[in-house]
């Protein structure tokens, strides 16, 4: 049930952004900060069981949190990377600290001077940024 919330809320969050541009305008940024093309291909809403993260890592995660009352962000990670399998897996943990305002609104102009380019095959859910040093 935990699961399923969590997924709704994750796909929700990404619809979001999708709606409000603020995703694509961040994700122009950090493909000219990086001078690298950034490449999205989306799984479309109730698609996420074709997500090998989900199937591989995320069962994994639940299993080495079950039953931890998460008081600090310290006992979360130290729970998430006690994460393992026979086959190798090993979970790394890192926390960002940065603080994120909400209600932020795209530039007025994004939408005319953005350089995403949509493909061909399902463009609402495949696109990629195009740094500057590529323009």
């Amino acid at each position: 049930m935990f699961t399923s919330i969590l997924a709704d809320f994750c796909c929700d969050s990404v619809a979001h952004w999708w709606q409000q541009h603020v995703f694509k305008e961040a994700l122009q940024k950090l493909a000219d900060r990086l001078g690298l093309d950034i490449r999205i291909a989306h799984y479309p809403p109730y698609c996420s069981k074709h997500n090998p993260i989900e199937h591989r890592l995320f069962p994994h995660i639940t299993r080495a949190c079950r039953g931890v009352v998460f008081h600090s962000l310290a006992i979360a990670k130290q729970f998430m990377e006690k994460a393992k399998t026979t086959t190798g897996l090993n979970v790394t943990v890192d926390i960002l600290t940065g603080v994120y305002a909400t209600g932020k609104k795209c530039a007025a102009d994004f939408l005319k001077t953005m350089t995403i380019l949509f493909d061909d095959h399902l463009p609402r859910w495949n696109y990629q940024a195009i740094s500057k040093e590529d323009r």
